[in-house]
């Protein structure tokens, strides 16, 4: 840590590094505007956003298929594509699918809704430290005086996505689910402390920006990513589960806002200088396919949407039967209906998600500077 003693001037100036993890207009259009568009949208068409109790056919293909699960295949270059990567933490890419299956197995053959509860909550907590991630990102040049205030930080981003969900929780039915219906405990009991977490969501929130226009005036320096990631995900959160009781409204801040910087960074990230230049054989021919795949935007983005559809193809054809005007060539397989049965195949279908919530627990760490998977 820096010397307490720097004086005000000079931790300025060492803070002064650009917190923008590419550029602004990089940063801006990819990683902060999902959010701000997204809820835009639902301000400007509120009225009929909340015609849409479930998802229209479109806004299923542009969210779910092409953003929310492509954005999960992604994780990929950062893990199994990267030979770095992969040759380093060999036995922990193996074993946590192998886990992630077995131990889906055993949630779904104690039940169905067991199985989706638990991986719901998962899917919460990683949307959740994804946005703490991008501000700890942004917060990594910071002057020293802002170091005292880094729990506020996570307070802020916790808040702002935790009181979201308790006021889901405690108001019952929702137009929306995060997988499937009645994946979410039910807690109308917990309405007062509902109500009580409102305002102390209210006061981090306003502490959180009241320190942040004090350190500016006392440093000189503005930290406008982190300040707009803060923002941005208090008023997604807001805007897809409190104001608006839609499932389209829902699908669409959430997703968004989570999806697409997600694939920003790995495109970032991928495109920092090769770090392993003595690889083997074996190891080149797959950096070589990531490299051809990541050469150029439209190649990367194609191969994410190709998996997204064969893995919903299989899901729909197999399980769902619900998009039969996209999965058509999917509905001659048979319909799998035995409970045994379902409870080997819908964890193991489900691997892709249930491994990149436990994968991105490893990747993109802050403070390991050593790690091969240190952002």
């Amino acid at each position: 840590m820096a010397d307490s003693t720097m004086t005000t001037s000079e931790s300025a100036i060492s803070g002064s590094k650009s917190p923008w993890l590419a550029s602004p207009s990089f940063d801006l259009f990819l990683i902060i505007a999902p959010a701000f568009i997204s809820s835009l949208v639902v301000i400007l068409f509120a009225d009929r956003l909340a015609d849409y109790d479930h998802l229209p056919l479109w806004a299923w293909v542009a969210f779910v298929l092409l953003v929310d699960v492509a954005h999960v295949y992604s994780t990929l270059f950062r893990t199994y594509l990267d030979s770095d990567a992969f040759g380093r933490n060999r036995g922990l890419l193996l074993t946590i699918p192998l886990l992630c299956w077995m131990v889906g197995s055993l949630l779904y053959s104690l039940g169905a809704l067991a199985f989706w509860r638990v991986l719901a909550y998962l899917a919460v907590f990683h949307f959740i430290r994804q946005q703490f991630g991008f501000v700890s990102l942004y917060a990594r040049y910071e002057p020293v005086e802002f170091l005292p205030f880094k729990r506020l930080d996570g307070l802020a981003i916790y808040s702002a996505t935790i009181y979201p969900l308790l006021y889901w929780h405690s108001h019952m039915p929702r137009n929306f689910n995060w997988f499937i219906k009645g994946d979410f405990f039910v807690l109308d009991s917990f309405s007062t402390l509902t109500e009580i977490a409102f305002w102390l969501y209210m006061l981090i929130i306003g502490a959180y920006f009241a320190k942040e226009i004090y350190l500016t005036k006392k440093t000189g320096y503005l930290n406008i990513p982190k300040n707009l990631m803060v923002a941005g995900t208090a008023l997604s959160w807001w805007m897809g589960i409190v104001y608006l009781d839609s499932d389209l409204a829902f699908t669409m801040t959430n997703v968004l806002s989570h999806g697409i910087p997600y694939m920003a960074l790995i495109w970032l990230y991928h495109h920092k200088p090769e770090k392993n230049s003595g690889a083997s054989s074996i190891a080149r021919s797959v950096n070589l396919t990531r490299n051809m795949l990541m050469a150029y935007l439209p190649a990367f983005l194609l191969f994410l949407f190709l998996l997204a559809y064969l893995e919903e193809g299989i899901w729909d054809g197999l399980i769902w039967r619900e998009h039969g005007q996209i999965f058509s060539f999917f509905y001659k397989f048979p319909e799998i209906t035995d409970p045994t049965f379902l409870a080997v195949l819908i964890p193991f279908l489900a691997l892709p998600q249930s491994v990149h919530y436990v994968l991105d627990g490893f990747i993109w760490r802050i403070k390991d500077r050593g790690s091969i998977w240190s952002a």
